[in-house]
């Protein structure tokens, strides 16, 4: 089995010379600096993979069969124009890269496991809210201000999309003041498992991928502040230097981490959902969980494995 082993005394170092505020310029920023370029090409392969897989719905369900799993009409019809706005970001973002003399990536190989209507439905929701998190987490990255407006113009049509397939499976459609930024990396990290192949010619983005952290489906399905749940690292173990430090869940906010003491247990770790203090964003909709040794800031050099996603009901 493999051996993810973490410092938590290097931890320790990166926490004290950060700033006493968590907030999301001072703390989330630890990324090397990346070009507009970077971040449009970023936000092509995520457009990609939305565009794709909602084709690949559309193209494997019938309306027929949308409705006989409880979608009913005009939930197939708007899905055709969710699948359509994917499709003229994609546009609209390879135009941007080419006028600006950078080559934009093309379209990958994918596997999205699409098995059902309501799996599917399920996995365009978390599609979504990434794809949210991603324009909000890299937003402060760009130099344009005509780009900027433009990723916030797709922002707003993202949540949208978010919130709409959010309701239509019984969720709250807008659980939390507040969206989630996350970093490049934590982003690649839940689009990476989809990702089977892409073209050698694409250029490459700076981005990696931290070890695969998942919710336990063992987890209750309604999950609250207070709740106990599992979270499982498939084939690899998580643990501190010295093999005694606490290791700690931190769930991300925009008004800084999260977070909860985690217990080792065969196959991952097990935690309360905590509750936000007063005055910070809540820990409430689809939450992104990542292990760490430390518990004052998160960044990529803290990270140890995840995000994991955790949807937790608004109290």
């Amino acid at each position: 089995m493999k051996s993810t082993i973490f410092s938590v005394a290097a931890f320790a170092a990166i926490a004290a010379a950060a700033p006493a505020k968590n907030n999301l310029l001072a703390v989330r920023q630890a990324a090397p600096k990346i070009t507009d370029g970077d971040i449009l090409n970023y936000a092509l392969t995520l457009e990609h993979l939305e565009d794709k897989f909602y084709r690949e719905v559309l193209d494997k369900f019938s309306e027929g069969d949308f409705e006989e799993a409880g979608f009913p009409a005009p939930f197939y019809a708007n899905l055709k124009t969710v699948s359509k706005d994917e499709s003229t970001h994609v546009s609209f973002l390879t135009t941007a890269l080419k006028a600006a003399k950078v080559t934009p990536v093309e379209e990958c190989t994918y596997d999205f496991g699409l098995t059902s209507v309501n799996m599917s439905i399920a996995t365009a929701s978390v599609l979504e809210g990434v794809g949210v998190s991603a324009y909000l987490g890299a937003a402060a990255d760009i130099m344009s201000k005509n780009y900027l407006t433009a990723a916030g113009s797709i922002l707003t049509v993202e949540s949208r999309h978010s919130a709409y397939i959010r309701d239509a499976l019984a969720q709250s459609p807008f659980p939390s003041p507040f969206d989630v930024p996350l970093t490049y990396n934590e982003v690649y990290t839940l689009a990476a498992p989809f990702i089977k192949s892409c073209p050698e010619t694409n250029p490459p983005l700076p981005v990696k991928a931290f070890p695969t952290l998942t919710a336990s489906p063992e987890n209750p399905k309604i999950v609250t502040a207070g709740t106990k749940i599992t979270l499982l690292t498939d084939g690899y173990v998580v643990k501190a230097a010295d093999g005694q430090s606490q290791i700690y869940a931190a769930f991300i906010t925009v008004t800084g981490p999260v977070f909860a003491e985690a217990t080792p247990v065969e196959g991952g770790f097990s935690l309360t959902v905590p509750t936000a203090k007063e005055g910070m964003a809540p820990v409430a909709g689809q939450m992104y969980v990542v292990l760490t040794g430390c518990n004052t800031v998160v960044t990529d050099e803290t990270t140890a494995a995840g995000p994991a996603i955790v949807e937790v009901t608004p109290s």
